[in-house]
């Protein structure tokens, strides 16, 4: 395996850009996400990486090989995409073998690398079944298998588990970290289901309009945003955001680091870092509630207009037309710029990757 070095990489579509001057580090090994919505770069970014695109500019390293301008025959690369990509007419060791075939491999290597490949995904017992009948989830692991049997230096997936329903990409995510952790395979993952993302990744980079906004691990991007876009996409129910005003500063706000303006701030709080309490000065209507088993989402009108969801307790007493009052920890809020949506520095921040 190998490292991936994206260095100012930049592709334009005529009038459109696509990707804007992207730099990132995919460590040996990592399992390394690429996340956003429909739209902003991130599938372009793993086609260049994958040599099925040319950047306008930039480079792109795979080990220490300068392979920007290279052919994707020319990178020792496996590609898995969304819609399985497989031979209809072949069956499943013949789909797998298929690349090894084509390098012209001896057939006690190819018959090697199939069964080990098979006996990692745990469909050695369809090897010799028609791909046609085989489930979705099956299907995918065929194609992931036709990529493990190359041994490349890198695997990049394309949305592999989009076709999949809920309870398969749910499996087929823990599977396929799994798989990775046997593999110590260098991964560049892209995908729009932040699930899909907080679950699998070691770094995730969060992609908007074709910038990266954010680089960082899971728990880093979730619990400090580096934009407001990078909050309202990660975290379901999204973080709630209230314009800066006094009842927030008398229940508590994260000390500046930067010399700003109190009126300029945006204030961010997660669902869950909301608590009801009647001695708060932050007032709010109950509009609704949400049960989720062991806790409830309650959707909350605020005095000044604004609406908030909170993830509290299931036996927090919450009903349609009540009046509560809401805390938060200033260690759990983030402050952002108003005009710029910018996260701003609080003296927790230290350590951040911002993109």
């Amino acid at each position: 395996m190998a490292q991936i070095r994206v260095h100012q990489l930049h592709k334009a579509f005529a009038e459109f850009t696509a990707v804007k001057d992207s730099s990132f580090t995919v460590k040996d090994g990592e399992f390394f996400c690429l996340l956003g919505p429909s739209g902003c770069g991130k599938t372009t970014t793993l086609r260049m990486i994958a040599g099925l695109e040319l950047p306008t500019s930039g480079q792109i390293f795979l080990g220490n090989e300068d392979v920007s301008f290279k052919r994707a025959s020319a990178r020792d690369i496996a590609f898995v995409f969304q819609m399985f990509a497989l031979y209809p007419h072949m069956n499943v060791r013949q789909n797998i073998s298929f690349p090894l075939v084509a390098q012209g491999l001896p057939k006690a290597e190819i018959d090697r690398r199939v069964m080990e490949a098979a006996r990692t995904l745990q469909i050695t017992e369809v090897l010799n079944a028609s791909v046609s009948g085989l489930s979705s989830g099956d299907r995918q692991r065929v194609a992931l298998g036709r990529a493990i049997v190359r041994q490349p230096l890198a695997f990049l997936m394309d949305e592999p588990l989009g076709a999949l329903d809920a309870e398969f990409r749910e499996v087929m995510c823990h599977e396929l970290r799994a798989l990775h952790d046997r593999l110590h395979a260098t991964t560049v993952y892209v995908t729009h289901d932040q699930t899909e993302a907080m679950a699998m990744a070691d770094t995730i980079a969060v992609m908007n309009r074709g910038v990266i906004e954010q680089l960082g691990a899971p728990r880093e991007v979730y619990e400090r945003p580096a934009s407001v876009f990078v909050a309202d996409f990660i975290g379901s129910p999204a973080m709630n955001f209230l314009a800066f005003n006094p009842t927030l500063a008398s229940i508590g706000l994260p000390a500046l680091r930067e010399d700003v303006a109190m009126d300029t701030l945006l204030c961010g709080v997660r669902p869950e870092h909301l608590r009801f309490a009647d001695d708060s000065p932050l007032r709010a209507e109950v509009l609704g509630t949400e049960y989720l088993g062991a806790s409830q989402i309650v959707t909350l009108a605020t005095a000044g207009g604004g609406t908030l969801r909170a993830k509290v307790h299931v036996d927090a007493p919450a009903a349609r037309g009540d009046h509560v009052g809401l805390r938060f920890d200033a260690a759990n809020v983030s402050l952002f710029d108003q005009a710029s949506g910018r996260a701003l520095r609080t003296a927790r921040d230290e350590g951040v990757r911002h993109g």
